[in-house]
């Protein structure tokens, strides 16, 4: 039992010391950044990225009013439902759920791409003429990720409240006007803030963990494939951490 833990507190240190360096190595890439590499990052993270993110935001609408409505009528208090389902969807599902959609598809592609140029030494190849891989692959799509995930999620939460009026409307008859009364009367402008912190502090741990994942992949096929389901697991790992962490520390700040 003790060798397990000590192992396992041994991987998670290694874990953490591979996030931090590739975090490093990031930020000093940073100045010497391909910027047709941000550029294409953007188009294939973000722009790629639309179109399930639009799906995911209706559908997160609609489910959280259909789960709000069961209580708003068991307690009579439909004059309060778009500030909990607005709420909820700002401060915590929209990011959260956001958050998983994309280390599933942004994370386990960046991994997979990465190891692919891992295992068949490109990175290598870039080292042996003088670049710097972190330069110009690593830096700029941590950024485009980044930039990414904290722009989709502001169109998120837009697309989330409107869907979620629309089904307040049919599933309660309740009028969309008084729907965005409550919305607009106890909701703030800090709550927003909070979900988009969220959603950016997301992109760039899905990036982070990602790339530390797909650089460290060893041997064939095989090894692609293991980083990319690795970078997926714990993509959404450090999501839940980042979430429990941020919820109680954003919310002492924003107050």
């Amino acid at each position: 039992m003790l060798v397990w833990l000590g192992q396992e507190a041994l991987g998670a240190v290694r874990s953490v010391g591979a996030l931090a360096l590739v975090l490093a190595r990031t930020v000093l890439g940073l100045g010497r950044m391909d910027r047709r590499e941000l550029l294409r990052g953007l188009e294939e993270f973000g722009w790629g990225s639309l179109p399930l993110t639009l799906a995911v935001a209706a559908l997160t609408g609609a489910t959280v009013v259909v789960q709000t409505s069961l209580y708003v009528q068991r307690f009579g208090a439909r004059a309060f439902l778009g500030w909990a389902a607005g709420y909820a969807v700002l401060w915590e599902f929209g990011p959260l759920l956001l958050g998983l959609v994309m280390a599933a598809r942004l994370g386990a592609r960046n991994a997979a791409e990465l190891a692919t140029m891992q295992v068949g030494g490109q990175l290598e190849g870039l080292r042996g003429i003088g670049l710097d891989p972190f330069a110009v692959l690593v830096a700029p799509r941590v950024v485009a990720m980044t930039v990414s995930v904290t722009g989709l999620s502001t169109l998120t939460f837009l697309v989330a409240v409107l869907f979620e009026a629309v089904a307040a409307y049919f599933t309660l008859a309740l009028p969309v006007r008084a729907f965005f009364d409550s919305f607009e009367r106890m909701l703030h402008a800090t709550d927003v803030l909070g979900g988009v912190v969220k959603s950016g502090a997301f992109g760039l741990a899905i990036a982070l963990v990602s790339t530390a994942v797909g650089i460290q992949a060893r041997g064939g096929a095989r090894a692609v494939g293991q980083a990319a389901a690795g970078a997926v697991v714990m993509g959404c790992a450090a999501i839940f951490l980042l979430d429990f962490l941020l919820t109680s520390s954003l919310a002492f700040l924003l107050r």
